[in-house]
């Protein structure tokens, strides 16, 4: 396979120059699209250390220094970017896709949170990359709900509280009987543990 060569770059994709990142990390995403598991492991990977750079520093840009914080919104961005997969044009760049979706589900974040997103703009070329075809949509749903069944009943009750119907982080918890901290803490092992079911699906796609 072409792509067993750019092993090695997954630690230090951080500072690679966008352009080489791209040249090495477009043809492992065409080959994972294509059912290698491998592939999709190491585009995860890959990105993973890119976007959780990035997602960083605007996190600490907007005023927000807590480090569980960006493992939570890159968790959510791992998420859009597998149930996002299908919608993905392999004739297009697949980093600058998956930034477009980070920036979005970033904005979201913020929004959600009260905190200014102006400084990350919503580009309509991230809306259509996330929802371009009622059939990769109702796949990705099936997906999600999939993922959603395998967690623990609380745990699935917290993120449905907060991430789908827009409820505060206290206000989930009381909901559930524990303390805040404790809710977030299950929010992003949860995430972790929907992002880890999501993959193992994805390396299983042909």
């Amino acid at each position: 396979m072409d792509w067993v060569d750019t092993v090695d770059f997954r630690t230090d994709s951080s500072a690679l120059p966008a352009d080489t990142l791209e040249s090495r990390l477009h043809p492992v995403f065409v080959a994972a699209l294509a059912g290698d598991g491998a592939a999709y492991r190491l585009f995860l990977d890959t990105i993973s250390v890119r976007l959780r750079s990035y997602l960083r520093q605007m996190l600490v840009r907007s005023g927000r220094q807590e480090a569980s914080e960006t493992e939570d919104v890159l968790q959510e961005v791992l998420l859009a970017l597998h149930l996002s997969r299908h919608t993905y044009d392999p004739a297009s760049p697949v980093t600058a896709w998956a930034h477009a979706i980070a920036r979005y589900k970033l904005v979201d974040h913020l929004r959600r949170s009260g905190r200014h997103a102006g400084e990350l703009p919503l580009e309509a070329e991230a809306l259509q990359l996330l929802d371009r075809s009622e059939t990769a949509a109702s796949e990705a749903q099936l997906d999600l709900d999939r993922a959603m069944a395998s967690l623990p009943d609380r745990t699935r009750g917290l993120i449905e509280r907060v991430r789908l119907q827009g409820a505060s982080i206290a206000e989930a918890a009381e909901a559930a009987g524990m303390t805040e901290n404790a809710a977030k803490v299950a929010i992003h092992r949860g995430l972790h543990a929907m992002a880890t079911f999501l993959s193992k699906r994805g390396s299983r796609a042909s």
